[in-house]
């Protein structure tokens, strides 16, 4: 199994916005901050948007944020949403020809194959990806971290 850039690009988006908090964040500092094509991340950014995975808010004053706790957002979900081809081979597309079909046991055995990814990815969660690395994930995504005032 191969993931796309896209959900590469949706994970990266989603653990650096959960990494700022409550802080609103702009689509060109994810876009520096992994070099990646802002243009590119738009796409990704809206779809985001579009399935509640984050907030984002038009205006001057706008930004990014977190459309839910991280704790809620599974990966096995999330890739389910953003791969859009999860066909493994032609014989599992509507448009397969494969002319050994009918009688090849690859099918089932990778359709069995692909159903044990998903499940171990939906055994862990955007937290699980932070668990004590938020410091650290700030550090290499260089966030800077709030002072509070004493």
């Amino acid at each position: 199994m191969h993931l796309t850039r896209y959900t590469d690009y949706a994970i990266r988006v989603l653990l650096y916005l959960a990494v700022k908090g409550e802080e609103r964040t702009t689509i060109n500092e994810i876009a520096q901050t992994f070099s990646i094509s802002r243009n590119h991340l738009m796409k990704i950014v809206q779809e985001l948007n579009q399935k509640g995975y984050l907030t984002a808010i038009r205006g001057k004053s706008g930004g990014l944020l977190l459309g839910r706790s991280p704790e809620t957002i599974s990966l096995g979900a999330l890739v389910r949403d953003t791969e859009h081809e999860m066909a493994l081979v032609e014989c599992f597309r509507e448009d397969n020809t494969c002319v050994i079909t009918p009688s090849c046991r690859l099918q089932p055995i990778l359709a069995e194959a692909l159903s044990a990814f998903l499940n171990v990815l939906d055994q862990y969660t955007l937290a699980d990806l932070l668990a004590d690395r938020t410091s650290q994930l700030s550090t290499l995504m260089r966030i800077p971290t709030l002072t509070v005032p004493n």
